[in-house]
């Protein structure tokens, strides 16, 4: 076989696999099985939401950190054991992870209403959606059939999610092992456009930065003396927060971007996308144009959760999603 036929076969081998994962995952999945599904879980969202706004930035990050890790299985919200320390208590979910409540508060409706049909994989994805838009993201469509997974483990989430202190061609690389573009890894940055973060994630910008007492140069001289009144030297409290997007921290818009422009954010995983063209580019139209980001970021979002998911007889159904049947 010729290299142009071995290509050939690559590629029908490669739209194959494509087709058969789009027809295992469906829009309206549940819709003969459990019509209610997705209202439920919107419903739970809003109720969560109006109690606690934050939540909505808790449980995007928790759909982005579930499908980085065994892809979009649900594997975050298992709970540790005695012998097995789960993702969800990795340094790089607990504490920051929060939402979990509103996942098991839709998975309880579901379960009275059509028992073992709906995945906590779907519900968590539901729920990230439903989060974007109502905090003024897009409304989109959401491909499920996800089944949920058996395993999880706090060391796989500590080696598959990128820390705040990568580096773009760092964060470039870990978001392609997952399938993702460089645009799409700006543009699913821009979720740091609502929520907050603790002191600990980025206090390393603020404080004897490169052996010395001085910040982080490219970090805005201005904003890193206010973050420092919140954030003092040598504290040892980890509930110490800032909002991510101080001018509209429940919001989602393109002031993230703008603020990266203005050396404006927490981590150097922000700060770095300034330091490459092609990023650079893509942070400058997105601050530029709203709507562009807005539809970006929903494709974006479609496409993260149908990372290496299960589906057909592959994994099972939970009947609670922090514990395995």
């Amino acid at each position: 076989m010729g290299s142009k036929e071995k290509l050939l076969l690559a590629f029908v081998v490669c739209l194959y696999s494509t087709v058969q994962l789009e027809a295992q995952l469906q829009v309206g999945f549940y819709s003969s099985t459990c019509p209610r599904a997705e209202p439920i879980v919107q419903e739970e969202v809003m109720k969560g939401l109006q109690s606690n706004i934050g939540l909505a930035a808790g449980l995007i990050r928790m759909h982005f950190h579930d499908c980085f890790v065994r892809g979009c299985d649900g594997s975050v919200l298992i709970n540790s054991t005695d012998s097995t320390q789960a993702e969800r208590d990795s340094p790089a979910n607990n504490p920051s992870l929060r939402g979990f409540e509103v996942i098991d508060s839709a998975k309880t409706r579901l379960e009275a209403l059509c028992p073992g049909v709906v995945s906590c994989a779907d519900i968590l994805t539901f729920a990230a959606r439903d989060s974007v838009s109502m905090t003024g993201g897009m409304t989109y469509r959401v491909p499920a059939g996800r089944r949920d997974g058996r395993i999880s483990l706090a060391t796989e989430a500590s080696a598959n999610l990128p820390p705040p202190t990568f580096v773009v061609d760092q964060l470039t690389q870990r978001f392609a092992n997952k399938g993702l573009t460089q645009d799409e890894m700006v543009t699913l940055s821009g979720a740091h456009t609502i929520g907050r973060s603790h002191c600990t994630s980025f206090s390393n910008r603020l404080y004897n930065f490169n052996s010395t007492m001085a910040s982080d140069p490219t970090l805005d001289s201005t904003f890193a003396s206010q973050l420092m009144q919140s954030c003092p030297q040598g504290s040892n409290d980890t509930t110490l927060v800032v909002p991510m997007d101080p001018s509209t921290p429940y919001t989602m818009d393109t002031n993230y971007y703008s603020n990266i422009l203005a050396n404006k954010v927490l981590f150097t995983s922000d700060q770095t996308l300034t330091s490459n063209n092609s990023t650079a580019a893509s942070v400058r139209m997105n601050a530029m144009n709203r709507m562009l980001w807005k539809n970006k970021f929903a494709a974006a979002m479609v496409k993260m959760g149908q990372i290496e998911v299960l589906t057909g007889s592959d994994g099972e159904i939970r009947k609670v999603c922090s514990v395995v049947n």
